[in-house]
């Protein structure tokens, strides 16, 4: 079984817009815990996001045009199929997702319990503690608002942090290019009855991370985009 892992590749997309504070050490923890298979997505940045990003073992693709967070992964998950992957898992460029949770998603993977794993901070004690008023206030909204269009029971409904089979990946297909992305991907699992599983994950929130992150006014925007798309 571990020798039928070892020739399994996973593939880490990361999606980077303006990320020269963080990318350095989020690349960094990786290769030091031994991914060096990496795909860094460049949303157009302005800074030196991605020139950072070349003093580390990874590849590194650039967007033209500022197209969104969705856009980026959906740019690095294509590439992973294309050259190979086996496993797919999603990380942040922010610096608040831990390298050692990779692991723990990819173990239901490995054993072929589901096809996806989900991140939860919901699961977890620590990450609940340190999660901010407001932001809590407006993940339970989501939480509720998901939960309720796809049918599904989750815990945490916007957590960039997840990980896939190629099959899983080659079935989910999203249109949304920026933060609704994270929604329509749980209504494709729902929709086409892909098994998942939550999985315990902590969340390290910094001013840095925090100042980053979607105000009410972006979950306003994201509400509207998915109820749309619906429409449609």
């Amino acid at each position: 079984m571990i020798l039928f892992q070892q020739k399994m590749k996973t593939v880490i997309v990361i999606p980077v817009f303006n990320e020269e504070k963080t990318i350095g050490n989020v690349l960094s923890d990786l290769n030091k815990n031994n991914y060096n298979d990496i795909i860094v997505v460049d949303d157009a940045s302005s800074d030196k996001s991605a020139e950072i990003a070349r003093n580390y073992n990874c590849m590194i693709i650039e967007h033209l045009i500022n197209r969104g967070q969705g856009a980026a992964l959906k740019t690095g998950i294509v590439l992973a199929l294309n050259g190979g992957a086996d496993y797919i898992v999603t990380f942040d460029a922010d610096g608040q997702h831990q390298v050692g949770d990779i692991k723990l998603l990819l173990e239901p993977l490995y054993a072929k319990k589901c096809e996806v794993t989900l991140g939860s901070r919901y699961l977890t004690e620590l990450s609940q503690r340190k999660i901010p008023l407001m932001r809590k206030v407006l993940h339970r909204l989501a939480i509720v608002y998901t939960n309720f269009t796809t049918r599904l029971n989750l815990s945490d409904t916007h957590n960039g942090l997840r990980a896939m089979t190629a099959v899983a990946a080659e079935k989910i297909h999203f249109s949304q290019d920026r933060y609704a992305h994270a929604s329509e991907i749980l209504e494709e699992i729902a929709h086409k009855h892909i098994s998942f599983m939550e999985i315990p994950v902590t969340i390290s929130y910094t001013d840095y991370s925090l100042a980053k992150g979607q105000k009410i006014g972006d979950f306003i925007k994201i509400l509207f985009k998915i109820f749309v798309n619906k429409l449609r």
